[in-house]
């Protein structure tokens, strides 16, 4: 008896900036080898011959993610076969997380609770929302006696929204989360999130959805599919500095990490999201190291390989402060010179060297602003 060897299909675009256009591909994975096959839909033809794709993970390849074949960043938009369909899509979904004003600060801690599960972070925006913003969010609660002190206290300072993802992420981050009242969940679930971070019934550190069908709402309000941004980003764009967690480092894991080292190094993040560069943004974003630093490719190929985090960073002297705390470039040199340094810890080489941050001055707030004012914009 033969036995097939397992396959799983996807169908996939890819934004061709040459010809703007864009073009759709059937994608083959092989989780034997790791190796990928590619088929023009338009033209019925092989696009790719099955090769080995070292990027390409089993975890990474479910609807709605983006991944890197051969630097080309192509969109999971659809399952190929009914196989596929059946064996890997039914347990993933996606729910919000909204983390509090009283919880911001321990964002990075939060998002490590959140990887520590299994479960990924594939889309992050730091906000302040309006009254009546807020009002439109909980309107279901509209009735409650609790609704005014509800609306004060998710409005008097920033919120981080999440996009969270992976196999029954709404009941999963619930878990995570534990009771309502973070003083009962200090007795019944200690580890839990409010638990740790909460202080009463209202300032309990996080919200999440409580089903499939809140969650398609609630996401749509922070991050929507049609039209416009959402709410506003936090940016101020002065007296700041710019760091963006590499690609690399977030699909490692490391983004709680990241963060919460830089807020307990004394940094304030004052504005957080993820983006997803293509590799004409990534050219632009780069190019003060263009003919300078002899990397620029691979520093190009490494930040629209798959999503990063923009952050604007505010504290004394910044520029220079928050330089000085990422340490060389190389991380093999910081590890030896700087061992506290963020490359010390969390850089792989000097392309993936777990973050960027400005380098001159006069660069911080304009690369701040490239992100928040013009990519959000």
């Amino acid at each position: 008896m033969m036995v097939t060897e397992e396959r799983f299909a996807f169908l996939a675009e890819w934004y061709d900036p040459s010809a703007s256009l864009v073009r759709r591909y059937k994608l083959l994975f092989y989780p034997r080898d790791g190796s990928v096959e590619m088929f023009d839909v338009k033209n019925q033809r092989t696009f790719l011959r099955r090769t080995k794709c070292d990027d390409l993970k089993e975890e990474d390849i479910f609807v709605g993610n983006r991944v890197n074949v051969f630097s080309r960043q192509l969109s999971l938009i659809g399952y190929g076969d009914q196989h596929t369909a059946s064996k890997l899509g039914s347990k993933k979904e996606r729910t919000l997380a909204l983390i509090k004003p009283d919880a911001v600060t321990k964002i990075g801690d939060i998002i490590q609770m959140i990887l520590d599960e299994n479960l990924m972070v594939t889309k992050a925006k730091m906000t302040k929302l309006s009254w009546t913003q807020a009002g439109d969010f909980y309107s279901e609660h509209q009735s409650k006696s609790f609704f005014n002190n509800l609306i004060q206290f998710v409005t008097s300072g920033p919120v981080v929204a999440l996009e969270v993802m992976g196999d029954e992420a709404v009941s999963t981050w619930r878990k995570i989360l534990g009771p309502t009242d973070s003083v009962s969940a200090r007795g019944d679930a200690s580890g839990s999130l409010r638990a740790r971070f909460g202080t009463d019934g209202t300032r309990n550190a996080a919200h999440g959805s409580d089903s499939l069908a809140s969650a398609a709402r609630e996401l749509e309000f922070f991050f929507p599919s049609t039209t416009g941004n959402g709410p506003a980003n936090t940016a101020k764009c002065e007296e700041c500095t710019c760091c963006i967690i590499k690609p690399h480092a977030i699909s490692e894991g490391l983004t709680g990490k990241i963060l919460t080292s830089i807020t307990q190094a004394g940094f304030q993040i004052s504005a957080l999201q993820m983006f997803s560069l293509d590799r004409a943004t990534a050219e632009e974003f780069l190019e003060v190291y263009k003919g300078v630093v002899e990397e620029y490719l691979n520093m190009v190929s490494e930040l629209s390989s798959g999503p990063c985090m923009a952050l604007e960073i505010r504290g004394t002297e910044t520029s220079r402060t928050f330089r000085e705390y990422c340490g060389p470039a190389d991380p093999e040199l910081a590890r030896h010179l700087r061992p506290d340094t963020l490359r010390a810890r969390f850089g792989r080489n000097r392309v993936q060297n777990g973050v960027h941050c400005s380098d001159l001055p006069e660069d911080s707030v304009l690369e701040v602003q490239y992100f928040f004012k013009i990519l959000d914009g």
